[in-house]
């Protein structure tokens, strides 16, 4: 008799310790989902402000050129900036570290082209900086953001077999003054 409570008990704790893995497991790997999840969301918010942003910094280029700048043309670049600021601030804690260094980069060239523009709007230029110029950084954002999304296409699995080549970060866009 004592055999057979005691082989009862020792079953009954073997099922107990497989449906406490079991129930790990399905916690682990709903904790995977959630996180791929929020990277998602966090890498489509990026790509989209950075867009935004490169796209703004482009739009003001051309407002300069074109025609006297408005407030509203600069209310309407620095809500690009802010928003951008803003999704990069969130990214910072989310993302994995080869994508945050791509991220970084895409983040200081947005800067240095928006710095340069303000500048030019202010009609306080440094030296060699022109609208050229301007338009030269600002384009070479784009190859930035192109090598940004294929890190973060990676990073969820689904890059497709072209974007299988070594990712190399595109040479910071130049300083106008060298």
């Amino acid at each position: 008799m004592a055999g057979t409570l005691g082989g009862s008990l020792l079953t009954q704790r073997a099922s107990e310790r497989a449906k406490r893995r079991e129930i790990e497991l399905v916690r682990d790997h709903e904790e995977v989902s959630e996180n791929l999840a929020l990277r998602r969301t966090s890498y489509v918010e990026l790509n989209r402000d950075a867009r935004q942003f490169t796209t703004a910094l482009s739009q003001f280029l051309h407002v300069m050129q074109e025609r006297r700048v408005e407030e509203a043309d600069r209310v309407e670049l620095d809500e690009a900036k802010r928003t951008h600021r803003d999704t990069y601030s969130q990214a910072q804690l989310i993302v994995p570290d080869d994508v945050l260094s791509c991220a970084s980069a895409v983040n200081k060239a947005l800067n240095r082209v928006y710095g340069q523009v303000k500048r030019l709007d202010r009609e306080e230029p440094k030296p060699g900086e022109t609208i050229a110029t301007a338009f030269r950084a600002q384009a070479e954002v784009w190859e930035l953001l192109k090598t940004l999304r294929t890190l973060m296409r990676r990073d969820l699995g689904v890059a497709s077999a072209g974007d299988d080549a070594p990712v190399r970060l595109p040479r910071q866009p130049a300083d106008p003054r060298s």
